[in-house]
This record gives structure tokens, sequence and C-alpha cells, in this order.
């Protein structure tokens, strides 16, 4: 027996039913219900948005809450990736499906005195008439939404998710306005979160991993091929004459150059693989379950991708190349990180020395030196070198 039957079995209330009823104590209870069942909602859904491993995820799993709940007509989501790029990502929903938005919304600074001084989810027709700057409501206001709320984080206004007219009623309740406000409050957090880690563990210039992160992945790599017995490699890339080419182009044109060849390195990889920023104009990439052979041919790709890249600059820049070192390591060699990366970077100081813009590999002996010859059809104008331990 629940509390409500017992309650509503006890003598004294029925013999006082009629009063009670009329005095609103079972509407009451009613609503006090209803309520809790909204607190177990949000705390499930928090739940279940805490757990997600990515803003992409975040999104669809919030998405689906709200659906759950009551069916908007659409959801859009507008967030900036860093604190330091004020660059918009937009992702729309509609029937729970992802749909092709276009918002021409440079950025979210026109928002955020506003939404600093009100942090609260808004009707769209109240935001408009209280912020009254049209230029910046008109490319919302083309979706028609009825609800703006906003992502707000330690570093100001993060995003702002636009929410659309219910499919099968008029207007949203101040119950349903309540439970988007505390399912959207973890919501923020939850992307705050995942924004912070990604910003602790990425290189602002080049959207690269940073140093920290890869020597920590280094470690894990190593550990994992102990477990299982097998091999991962390492790439060592350096720009090559990049301290003459900042002093004759200029420091910005040499930041663009970084960033085009982050661009080409991310471009090239697999999702396993590790690219990062070592450090100036030094770059790695660990390869996961990736023996001697693979490592070559990865960077021997890398190297002819960067040599091909246009880098848009005005004046236009020369052709820009990178030299290249890579070392396998093999679970029976016990090498320690700093062994590891000294030895690609032996083989990539080698690269240096025998011309640049060439690829070498640590202790290549006769055997492997003619398989990686006999792969060199497949990669055009490669150039294999080896650096003897």
């Amino acid at each position: 027996m629940t509390r409500q039957e017992d309650f509503l079995r006890n003598p004294k209330v029925l013999s006082n039913y009629s009063l009670l009823e009329e005095i609103g104590v079972f509407t009451y209870i009613d609503t006090l219900k209803a309520e809790i069942k909204d607190y177990e909602d949000v705390l499930r859904g928090a739940r279940e948005i805490f757990t997600q491993p990515s803003i992409d995820t975040v999104l669809e799993t919030t998405v689906k809450l709200i659906s759950d709940k009551f069916l908007p007509s659409f959801m859009i989501f507008l967030w900036k990736p860093s604190t330091t790029h004020q660059d918009l990502i937009v992702k729309g929903y509609k029937n729970f499906r992802p749909f092709d938005v276009r918002i021409a919304l440079p950025n979210l600074s026109v928002f955020e005195t506003f939404f600093k001084q009100y942090p609260r989810p808004i009707s769209f027709e109240l935001f408009e008439f209280q912020l009254q700057n049209e230029v910046a409501t008109a490319p919302l206001r083309a979706y028609e939404p009825a609800i703006v709320i906003p992502i707000i984080g330690p570093s100001g206004l993060y995003g702002l998710i636009l929410v659309g007219n219910k499919l099968l009623e008029d207007q949203y309740s101040p119950q349903e306005l309540l439970y988007l406000d505390r399912l959207m409050a973890f919501c923020s957090q939850a992307i705050q979160n995942l924004l912070n880690y990604e910003h602790s563990v990425r290189d602002l210039k080049t959207g690269l991993y940073n140093h920290g992160y890869f020597r920590l992945r280094l470690q894990d790599e190593i550990a994992r091929s102990h477990r299982l017995h097998i091999p991962f490699s390492l790439i060592i890339m350096d720009v090559d004459r990049f301290k003459s080419f900042n002093d004759t182009y200029g420091h910005l044109a040499g930041d663009r150059v970084l960033e085009a060849i982050a661009l080409t390195i991310r471009e090239s990889l697999r999702v396993q693989d590790i690219p990062a920023r070592f450090g100036g104009e030094e770059f790695t990439v660990l390869l996961p379950e990736t023996d001697r052979a693979g490592a070559w041919l990865v960077a021997e790709r890398l190297r002819q991708k960067v040599a091909k890249t246009q880098i848009p600059w005005d004046p236009p820049l020369p052709s820009v190349t990178i030299s290249v070192g890579a070392v396998e390591y093999e679970p029976a060699s016990n090498l320690t990180p700093e062994e590891i990366i000294a030895r690609a970077d032996k083989a990539l100081y080698q690269s240096k020395q025998r011309g640049r813009n060439r690829t070498t590999m640590w202790g290549a002996g006769l055997l492997q030196r003619t398989i990686l010859l006999a792969r060199q059809r497949n990669v055009a104008g490669a150039s294999p070198q080896s650096a003897s331990s």
C-alpha cells in the first residue's frame, strides 16, 4: 500500500473528505506529485547527460529527453568551441533527427551582457523586446523559436539553445519552462565540462593535442603494448627552415603555416591516432597498433601532403616542407618514453642532415629496408632512409 492510499483510507480524512477537497488539499497533492515526477525526470536526465563522452552525444541525449517530455517542433544548438575563438558551431534537430541549419551569426558577444543579467530560459518575443537589437536577433527569428536558453559558464556565454513551439499545444506551461530550466542547467554544465576538458588537452593555435596530453598517451601506449603484445609507432615532424620563413614573411604567416600543417595532419590520420604539437614547429603522431612499415607509409603520406599544401596568404607563400623521423616500439624493448622520443628525434635529425623533406626510420635493418622499398611503389616519390642504432 502506498503512502497516498494509506492517507486516503485514514478515517479522519474520509470523514472530512468534502472539506479537504473544497479547500484544495487533493489538488495540492497532485501538484506536488507532478513536481516530484519532474524532479525525478530531471535527475534521471542528468545522469544520462553527464555520462556522455562528447558534445554531440550530450546534445542528442538532451533532444531525446525533451522530446520524451513534450514535442518541440525543433531544437537548435549554437556554441563556440573555444574561449579564444568566436566562430560558432550550429546543430539543429527536428523530429529526433539532425537537420540543416544556416544562421548568419558571427559570434555570441552581442548577447553576452543580456544573458549575464538574465541567465534563464526566456520567450523569444520577450528576448527580442528586451534586447532591442534587430540586426542580432534577425538570424534567429528566421527559424521562429519559442524559447531561447543560454548556456552560461565561468568564461561567459558558451552558447544558445533555440526551442521551437510545441507540436501538440500552443505554449509552454510554467511547469514545462521550469523543467527546461533545470534540465538545461545540467546540459550546460556537461557541455562546459567537455569544452574545458578539450581546452585542457588541446593546443590553442593548431587544435592538435598539446604536449602534456601527448606524454600521457605515450605512457598509455607503452602499457597497452606490453599488455596486448603489439607494437606502436611514433612520428616526429619538424617544419624545414621555419625560423628563416618567420624572419622573411613574419610570425603571422608562420602561424598560418602551422595551422595549415596541423589541418593536413588531422585529415590524414585514423580516428585512433594521436596527433600533437610537440612544441614550436615540431609535431608528433602516436600510431597505435602500427609497425615500422606502417609508420613509414603514414610518415611519407604526411610529408608529401604537406609539400602539396597551398597556404592562402598575400603575397603568396612558397611551398613548405617537413622532415620526419619515426620509430617503432616493440613490447620486448622496454624503452622509456624519453628513449622512444630520443630515437625518433635522432631519426628526424638524420632527415635534416640528409637534405630535409624526407623520412628516416630508426634502426631499419636490411630485411625491413627491403620491405619498405617493396612498398615504395604505393607512395610516389618516397625516399626512405635508415638511422642505425
